[in-house]
């Protein structure tokens, strides 16, 4: 089967970007049925904002165990008065 390039638009940044026959072979090659809906530039940025490599990097929040009283960083700012867990003791108090 022949490929042909063909223009696509990017689902985040609306731009316009190429999917080459050389990707379209790629993908067939490893069994993938859709078309990329983002451009290259978009596809690492969100790679990145996955990892949480540098800039994209998840906000951490401080906060002291409710258990233990250690200090701690949690992936969301705790409400005022709730009760918020380091690693280990979360991890014990989901074994209870």
């Amino acid at each position: 089967m022949a490929f042909e390039d063909r223009a696509l638009e990017c689902r985040g940044c609306g731009a316009e970007f190429v999917f080459s026959s050389g990707e379209q072979e790629f993908f067939q090659e490893r069994g993938l049925v859709n078309d990329p809906v983002r451009c290259p530039s978009c596809r690492a940025t969100r790679r990145r904002t996955k990892a949480g490599v540098g800039e994209y990097a998840q906000q951490m929040y401080a906060a002291v165990c409710t258990e233990c009283g250690d200090n701690t960083e949690l992936p969301f700012e705790p409400k005022p008065g709730a009760q918020v867990y380091c690693k280990d003791c979360f991890a014990v108090a989901q074994t209870k």
